[in-house]
C-alpha cells in the first residue's frame, strides 16, 4: 500500500492491485496547489470546501460520504462512523466522519475534522489501527494535545499528522505540526517525503510518526 499526502487532509491510497482512494479532497480556495487525482473511490469527511471537492477527482469514483458500511472489492472495505466537527456536539460546525480502511491485511483510519475526542464507541470500533491520520491543528479540530491524547486512546502503530498549518495557509488559526511533534522522541518521526509505502509484514520496522 502507497499512501501520499497530498496536503491538509487529502491523501492518495494505491493498493497493490490497483486499487485508488482519495480522502477529503480541497478545492482552490483551501490555498494549497490541486492535484487532478484519478481514484476509484472519494471518502468525503463533511461538506466544507476543504474537503468534498469531489469534482477534482477523476475517473467516475464512488462517493462515500455517509455513514455506514462498504465493500469496495471483496477484500476491500469501508467502515464510516460518525463524529463531530466540534467539541459541542455539532452544534459550532456539524459533524465529520471518521474513516477506516481494511485492505491488504490492515486497518487504516482517517479521522476527518474530528474535533473532540473519540467516545467509547468510537474508540471500541476504531481502536489500534495499523496506521492514523489524525488532524492536529486545533481550533476546527482537535489540536495538538487532544491529539496526542487520541493517540493513546486508540493506540495506533503508525501516526500520519494532518490539517496543521502551513506556507499555503498562514492565515489559518492552527497550530503548526511542531506542537505536536513535541510529544514524541525525535528518534521515533521520520520526516521527508510525500508518500509512505507500508505492508502488514514491514510495520515492525515503520516510525511511530510519518509526516509526509
Amino acid at each position: 500500500m502507497l499512501i501520499t499526502h497530498i496536503g491538509h487532509a487529502e491523501f492518495l491510497i494505491e493498493l497493490e492491485g490497483g486499487l485508488r482512494i482519495v480522502t477529503d479532497p480541497y478545492d482552490a480556495s483551501c490555498g494549497y496547489p490541486v492535484r487532478q487525482l484519478a481514484a476509484d473511490a472519494v471518502l468525503v469527511s463533511h461538506h466544507h470546501h476543504d474537503h468534498d471537492a469531489v469534482e477534482n477527482v477523476t475517473g467516475s469514483p464512488r462517493v462515500i460520504g455517509e455513514a455506514g458500511e462498504y465493500t469496495l472489492e471483496k477484500d476491500v472495505k469501508i467502515k464510516a462512523l460518525e463524529g463531530f466537527h466540534d467539541d459541542a456536539r455539532g452544534a459550532k460546525r456539524g459533524k465529520t466522519l471518521l474513516f477506516q480502511l481494511a485492505a491488504e491485511g490492515m486497518r487504516i483510519v482517517h479521522l476527518g475534522d474530528l474535533g473532540c475526542l473519540p467516545d467509547e464507541k468510537q474508540t471500541w470500533a476504531l481502536e489500534k489501527p495499523d496506521v492514523l491520520m489524525i488532524p492536529v491543528g486545533g481550533f476546527f479540530t482537535i489540536d495538538a494535545a487532544q491529539a496526542f491524547e487520541t493517540v493513546k486512546k486508540l493506540q495506533p502503530k503508525v501516526i500520519i499528522p494532518m490539517h496543521y498549518k502551513t506556507e499555503y495557509i498562514e492565515d489559518w488559526p492552527i497550530e503548526r505540526l511542531d506542537a505536536f511533534l513535541k510529544f514524541f522522541d525525535a528518534k521515533d518521526i521520520r520526516q521527508g517525503g510525500d508518500a509512505l509505502r507500508v505492508t502488514a509484514g514491514d510495520l515492525v520496522c515503520q516510525p511511530k510518526v510519518a509526516v509526509i
